[in-house]
Order: structure tokens, then C-alpha cells, then sequence
């Protein structure tokens, strides 16, 4: 899919989209690539991903774990950088043609994987930010330098490249071996580590804290949103309570389906999500789009479309227009005073169109045949999974 334009804002800085509003990416990080040319490949297959010496505390092991656990996620620029360490959908970097698709891939810059391996691995968000700002964390135990080489180093130990800044972060594996999210059109992999070039050296985080396990119910990881959030017994708002989350909580998501409609905070959808422990919780209190990407029909089959074949998407803002034709100048179908859940059949390059410090010619048809810009939907530039009109 060629996309030839991209939602970001026009003074060039990096905004992420929250899930409920969209709200500055504060700390844009620097572009993973190195400046030199890619290694060989060591391997991509997790079996050769692990803790491949002694010596590591129990805290840098689990985060080894955590960070091979993403080999073959995309990398991704911008990604892994969400309110919540994770894997998200990046951003098109203009001076590296490479990244043209990262706002379509779900993944991890390099200083994103690492974030999420020791969130993983403590619980805690320890390190925030970019990899400039990892290599100068308060939360480093030992620093080592780069002429020093791999002798002192021990798994889970951070690497790092650049000269003044830095730019790029890896993490040791031990036996010469490290795992990185590498840069754009790659996946997470590993490789052998590079003490060359503008190799700065490596620090040891010193965390502790709680690991935030995978699902073992082969459930997604998901977090809610609000305060005096509850769950019921079945997905509709009269049914029983089961639990009440004072505050953001990670929630492992089963399947998901359409059931009562619910407007609340602003948003109206009808998908609710069955949780572990068998309880229901309506859509608009987990982060990402209306229909959860990547969770099953409680039915079976994949995630849940409305009638007609289409994919259920939020808009944002007030007082968006949908159009008789792809272009502003068309005629007005509707008008939505608030954010709203709405069914997209396809998608088409059209009218390029530039509105709240954003431009993009992506346009989504409805199923009632209007058009509205991808701008005012909740999601990259160009939607995944939704089709080409």
C-alpha cells in the first residue's frame, strides 16, 4: 500500500494520538538506525533470544524474557511510547523514506523495546523517553565505558551508540549476542553485538519490583482508562457489578462482542470485552479503537465487525462532517456533534485535506455511502485491516 501522506502535525513535531483525545508525544525519540551499515543476521527465531551467560540478576533475566518475547514485531519509529510501555503504531519519519509505513505497523523503536522489557520485568515504567535519556537514567546501577568491550558486561545490560547524542540502545544477551529493535522495514531481531563506530558503551539498570507476567490465559493485555470503573456479569450496564477499577488497570481481554450500546465520557459504542475471570466491560473504558485490534469474536472467528462487512472505528472532536464524496466541497451527509463509533466499508486516497495541524488524502466511506477524512478517525493515517475502496 503506497500511502502518500501522512497524520502528523504541520509544524513537523511528533504527536501520539491517546486513545480518548489526542495529547503530545512529549518525548520524541531519536531514530534507532545507526549510522552504519546493518550486520549480518544473526537470527530471528525467539529460541535464539535469551539469557546466554551467568551472572544477571533476576530482574535484568526477566527483562531478557520480556524483550525477546517481541522478536518479529515490527519496528517501528515512535513506537512503544504510549501512555502504557508497549508495542504501538509509530510515526513517518520525512528525512528517512524507510519509515513511509510505520504509522501502519505496530511495534517498537529501539528505546521503546527496552522501556517495555523493564516495565515487564519491574513493574515500574523506569525507562520513559529516548535512548539519549535511557543512556543518562538515575536509574543506572554500574556504567561501563566503550573500550571496555563485553568483557564486564552481563544480560539485560543496556547498550548503547552515538557520538554526543546517543541514538540508538540495544540489549546484551550475553556469548557476544544482543536483541534490538534495528530500525525502519526490520523486524525485532537478534544479532551479534557491534563495538565499533560510535559504540558508547553500557549501563546496568538497577530495578526492582514487581514483573508484570504475560497472560496465561491466552488473553491480550489491555489497559483501562478512568476512575470507578466497573465490570458486570454480563455486557449490559444493569446487569451485576463484579469489580470496580479505582484507577487505570491492566485487564487480560478474551474475545469481545456487540451487545447494549453505551455512551459514556463522550463516546457511544456496543462492543463490551469479556475479561479472565469472565466479567464484561464495555469498550470505551479499554485504551485503542472501538473494535479491540487483534481479539476474537466471543463467537469465534476474528475481531467482531458491524453488519455490512465493515470495521467499527471512533471519531474525535466535534463537529465532523461526512461528505457525499471524498472532498470537502461535496456535500454534507452528517455532522457529529461529539466522538462517535461508525462502521468503515473501505478506504481511498482522495482530496488531501489538512485540518487541526494534521493533512492527509486518506478518506474512509461509511456504510451508509458518506465519506468522512481519516484525520478526524482514531488510528494512523491509513486504518489497518480496513480495505482499499
Amino acid at each position: 500500500m503506497n500511502v502518500s501522506s501522512t497524520r502528523r502535525r504541520s509544524t513537523g513535531a511528533l504527536l501520539g494520538a491517546s486513545v480518548l483525545g489526542l495529547s503530545a508525544f512529549v518525548s520524541v525519540p531519536a531514530h534507532a538506525a545507526p549510522a552504519h551499515a546493518a550486520p549480518a543476521h544473526a537470527s530471528g527465531a525467539a529460541a535464539d533470544c535469551g539469557v546466554l551467560a551467568p551472572g544477571a540478576s533476576a530482574t535484568a533475566e526477566a527483562a531478557v524474557s520480556a524483550a525477546c518475547s517481541q522478536i518479529g514485531v515490527w519496528y517501528s519509529w515512535g513506537g512503544g511510547h504510549g501512555a502504557t510501555p508497549g508495542a504501538t503504531y509509530g510515526y513517518y519519519d520525512g528525512s528517512d523514506p524507510d519509515s513511509l509505513h510505520d504509522d501502519e505497523r505496530m511495534g517498537f523503536d529501539c528505546s521503546g523495546l527496552m522501556r517495555y522489557a523493564y516495565w515487564r520485568a519491574t513493574g515500574k515504567d523506569l525507562l520513559n523517553g529516548t535512548a539519549d535519556d535511557q543512556f543518562h537514567s538515575s536509574h543506572a546501577a554500574a556504567r561501563f565505558t566503550a573500550s571496555q568491550g563485553t568483557a564486564p558486561l552481563l544480560p539485560g545490560d543496556l547498550m548503547f551508540w552515538g557520538s554526543g547524542h546517543i541514538h540508538h540502545v540495544a540489549m546484551y544477551l550475553g556469548g557476544g549476542q544482543m536483541v534490538e529493535a534495528y530500525e525502519s522495514g526490520t523486524h525485532i531481531r537478534v544479532t551479534s553485538v557491534r563495538t565499533g563506530g560510535d559504540y558508547a558503551g553500557a549501563v546496568r539498570i538497577n530495578g526492582s519490583g514487581t514483573p508484570i507476567p504475560p497472560p496465561a490465559d491466552g488473553g491480550s493485555v489491555f489497559e483501562t482508562w478512568g476512575t470507578g470503573v466497573r465490570t458486570h456479569s454480563t455486557p449490559s450496564t444493569r446487569s451485576s457489578v463484579v469489580d470496580t477499577f479505582a484507577g487505570p488497570t491492566q485487564v487480560s481481554v478474551q474475545c469481545q462482542e456487540h451487545a447494549e450500546t453505551v455512551t459514556a465520557e463522550g463516546y457511544t459504542n456496543d462492543i463490551w470485552s469479556r475479561l479472565s475471570d469472565g466479567s464484561w466491560l464495555t469498550n470505551i473504558y479499554i485504551k485503542g479503537p472501538a473494535s479491540l485490534p487483534g481479539v476474537p469474536d466471543c463467537a469465534g472467528g476474528s475481531a467482531p465487525p458491524p453488519s455490512g462487512g465493515s470495521t467499527a472505528w471512533q471519531t474525535w472532536g466535534t463537529g465532523v462532517r461526512t461528505h457525499s464524496e471524498p472532498n470537502v466541497n461535496a456535500a454534507v451527509v452528517d455532522y457529529f456533534a461529539q466522538p462517535t463509533t461508525v462502521n468503515v466499508v473501505c478506504q481511498a486516497h482522495a482530496q488531501e485535506v489538512t485540518a487541526e495541524g494534521y493533512t492527509n488524502d486518506a478518506w474512509a466511506r461509511l456504510t451508509d455511502g458518506s465519506w468522512v477524512t481519516v484525520i478526524y478517525l482514531k488510528g494512523p493515517a491509513w486504518l489497518p485491516g480496513v480495505a482499499t475502496c
